[in-house]
């Protein structure tokens, strides 16, 4: 990774799906760095090592069902701390209920996908987060 290109941080709990999303990424040739946070529990743990100056992610994508710390815990806590704020979170997960939709906006998401399960359109997801998120917004 190039010093000046931050990170998309995955939080994902299911093997299956990060790979899948790693192999996407990585078939884009995403200059990106793409840690795994495996639970909520990891997730929030990272608020320290950002206290403490690990380079923020560009973007989050961040699944709503989560062992020990639901996704959506973890979208209210990185949207109350200032350190983590203003980072956007994409709501990436299986879950097409209309309530965890809405909780995901109310809380502060930028944006909610819904998981595909073919790989070929979960490259066209990750091509279009790659290019949104981690090359034309511009988050300061």
């Amino acid at each position: 990774m190039k010093d000046d290109v931050r990170p998309i941080l995955l939080v994902e709990d299911n093997p299956m799906d990060v790979d899948l999303a790693l192999r996407a990424f990585r078939r884009r040739k995403a200059a990106n760095d793409i840690p795994v946070a495996r639970d909520g529990e990891e997730a929030i743990d990272l608020l320290e090592e950002w206290k403490n100056g690990k380079t923020l992610p560009i973007v989050i994508l961040l699944d709503i069902n989560l062992p020990k710390i639901s996704g959506l815990e973890v979208l209210k806590t990185y949207k109350a701390n200032p350190i983590t704020q203003r980072i956007p979170v994409v709501m990436l997960t299986t879950s097409k209920e209309d309530k965890d939709v809405a909780e995901a906006y109310q809380l502060g998401a930028n944006s909610y996908i819904v998981k595909p399960v073919d790989f070929s359109k979960f490259m066209e997801i990750a091509e279009q987060i790659e290019l949104y998120w981690a090359v034309l917004n511009f988050t300061g």
